[in-house]
């Protein structure tokens, strides 16, 4: 699983975890989080996130 991370307030997308406030389920790959989907921490778009590692 891959982690996705906004470059404008540093929240991060987690693929395993998903988003349940917005109805993301865990295992949601980063491709299928639908295009209008925003950050939930500043509302940025799926543009400003790029992919990272996490470490665990």
């Amino acid at each position: 699983m891959r982690a996705w991370l906004c470059l404008i307030c540093g929240w991060i997308y987690d693929e395993k975890s998903g988003v349940s406030d917005d109805d993301i389920e865990p295992e949601t790959p980063w491709e299928d989080v639908p295009p209008n989907w925003t950050c939930p921490r500043c509302h940025a778009r799926k543009e400003d996130f790029e992919e990272t590692r996490i470490s665990g």
